[in-house]
């Protein structure tokens, strides 16, 4: 079985960390969709950019078919997913995006919302722990989620802007696979915020998101894949749902 080793977490922990994060993966963790079928179904309701939506399947599903014959990883089929949503948007203006975001959060995220989570959530909230949503959906619209639900923090994959207008490219790296520890950490040092990673909690539920899990104290596995499922039965992580429960 092949899985990523476990990461050290004094990569990334500072001698003189302090204070609790929840870190929370957003597709398939907080929600039960995934970002792309929300954008998906929010231009195919306004009967826009069709080429877009041709080209992006077209692209992208073939790459199923080597994840699936185990020829990439999990992070290589879904990093393109994520990467490439910044053609849907090539065009609009910053402002005209959040509009967009907004429909999406009301139109579509507000059906699949896993609401065990949600309340797991709050909690770390009410505890004044730092909560950060972890995506590799656009940072903008990740970040727009983040204020609906309160959290504190939020990243995700980055698209270019130029002239206050997006481009359709994105900023390297796509925030999946190692690069979700590696970015949330460098967030937190870059704003000066010191984290104690040993007390920390990861809920994720992909493969993919294992360096984000490895790198906290307290990693859970939420509605976990079949990989993930195996590498947390393996380590002894907790999952939610329980097996069996």
């Amino acid at each position: 079985m092949n899985w990523v080793d476990q990461s050290k977490r004094s990569d990334y922990e500072a001698p003189t960390s302090r204070g609790k994060a929840a870190f929370f993966d957003v597709d398939g963790t907080l929600t039960s969709e995934h970002t792309w079928k929300g954008m998906i179904d929010y231009f195919r309701q306004k009967g826009t950019r069709q080429r877009t939506h041709r080209a992006y399947l077209g692209l992208h599903y073939p790459l199923w078919l080597l994840r699936r014959a185990g020829l990439i990883s999990e992070g290589t089929f879904r990093a393109p997913w994520a990467a490439h949503l910044a053609w849907y948007i090539r065009g609009y203006s910053v402002s005209q995006t959040q509009e967009i975001w907004d429909c999406i959060i009301d139109e579509f995220f507000s059906r699949v919302w896993r609401q065990d989570m949600l309340a797991i959530l709050n909690d770390h909230l009410a505890a004044g722990d730092r909560v950060m949503l972890v995506s590799s959906g656009p940072a903008s619209l990740i970040e727009r989620i983040a204020e609906k639900l309160g959290a504190q923090h939020a990243i995700g994959t980055r698209f270019r802007i130029q002239n206050g207008r997006y481009t359709g490219s994105y900023l390297k790296p796509v925030c999946i696979d190692r690069y979700k520890a590696s970015l949330a950490w460098q967030y937190f040092q870059e704003q000066g915020v010191k984290i104690d990673l040993a007390s920390s909690t990861t809920y994720a539920d992909s493969i993919a998101d294992l360096p984000l899990l490895e790198m906290v104290g307290n990693p859970i596995a939420v509605y976990p894949d079949e990989q993930l499922s195996a590498v947390a039965r393996h380590r002894g992580w907790k999952i939610i749902p329980s097996e069996g429960g």
